[in-house]
């Protein structure tokens, strides 16, 4: 049974550390290399809980990733790093699944917008699969540049795509508040958030402006054969990790509540790591430190309205779990491997 060498560019980062504790115990992958300025030199092991050759892996300085000997390499960058990593990585051989926006959106014309550069690869920005294995996974078998989805639009677009595309709501008029771990913002050091700043508060940002927004436009389209405008609120919430997004969505004409639920019931039946509950049961702390996703939704029928309601951790569906199991999908591997391990 082959085993797969990876490299983990970006490894002290709050997603690069659980893709690091992930892939040290995934049945098919040895770690072959660990990638950050930060902890250049240091063995893994004394940053992290590892058992076994992983501990003693020593970080390497981020300089020298695009030349790293491993058969993949998971990319916990900024956007702009990624682009310019992936492609010469990709060059020389190496698959390559990216956890940043670099290659999410389709269209280069879009990212002076969103992520403030302009986007030189337009044919790999083509070519790349989106790594949501429950709406893409056709797209993902035998893939050489995955592109990892984000965390607001994991936990979006999961809940949003199958009540379009089944007609019992619309295109248009769709409308997102949903509520982050500090964690999401990344591991840095900043007044904004700090423990003082954060804690016994909530707070709205980038509304409207946020660039998970035409990344989720563009997956729901994919799925549901159409998304109008969508109006996003991201909160940030005194919480280290987790995302809770509730979705409000126009009913169409006849549409009852209990074909809902059946809804996404039907499109995730026999998904390993999607649960549909009722609306008012989906919490965070369900699930935490695993890579599912709890979701439902009801209807607000004096309102017309469908009120979906979906719950990750943003760190593991939202991030590092996700980019596996996408990986496991083009490698042909069972998708929970290395993830069913993960318990909340």
């Amino acid at each position: 049974m082959h085993t797969c060498t990876a490299a983990v560019v970006g490894a002290s980062g709050y997603a690069g550390l659980e893709l690091t504790r992930i892939l040290s115990r995934h049945p098919r992958v040895r770690l072959a290399a660990l990638f950050s300025d930060r902890w250049s030199d240091d063995e893994a092991g004394a940053r992290l809980p590892l058992q076994g050759p992983a501990a003693a892996l020593r970080y390497r300085p981020l300089a020298g990733s695009a030349d790293v000997e491993a058969e993949v390499a998971f990319l916990a960058t900024p956007a702009e790093v990624s682009l310019e990593l992936a492609p010469r990585l990709l060059a020389r051989g190496v698959r390559v699944v990216d956890l940043s926006g670099a290659f999410r959106l389709g269209d280069p014309a879009l990212y002076p917008q969103w992520y403030g550069f302009a986007h030189d690869q337009p044919e790999l920005l083509a070519a790349a699969p989106y790594g949501l294995p429950e709406l893409c996974r056709a797209e993902l078998a035998g893939a050489r540049l995955v592109s990892n989805p984000g965390c607001y639009a994991t936990a979006i677009a999961l809940a949003v795509a199958p009540l379009v595309k089944s007609g019992l709501c619309l295109p248009d008029g769709i409308a997102v508040t949903a509520m982050s771990g500090v964690s999401g913002a990344g591991r840095k050091a900043s007044e904004d958030y700090s423990f003082c700043e954060v804690g016994e508060d909530l707070r709205a940002y980038r509304i409207g402006r946020h660039q998970h927004v035409p990344e989720i436009e563009r997956t729901v389209a994919r799925h549901a054969g159409r998304c109008g405008p969508l109006s996003f609120t991201p909160v940030l919430a005194p919480i280290r990790r987790g995302i809770l997004a509730t979705c409000t969505l126009r009913l169409a004409p006849g549409a009852s509540p209990g074909e809902l639920a059946r809804a996404l019931e039907g499109a995730y039946a026999g998904e390993p790591f999607v649960r549909v509950v009722p609306a008012d049961r989906v919490k965070v702390a369900d699930v935490a430190r695993t890579n599912r996703c709890h979701l439902g939704a009801t209807a607000d029928v004096r309102a017309g309205l469908a009120v979906a309601v979906s719950a990750i951790d943003n760190l593991v569906k939202g991030a590092a779990g996700q980019a596996v199991q996408a990986f496991n999908a083009a490698m042909g591997f069972d998708e929970a491997l290395g993830l069913d391990l993960l318990g909340g």
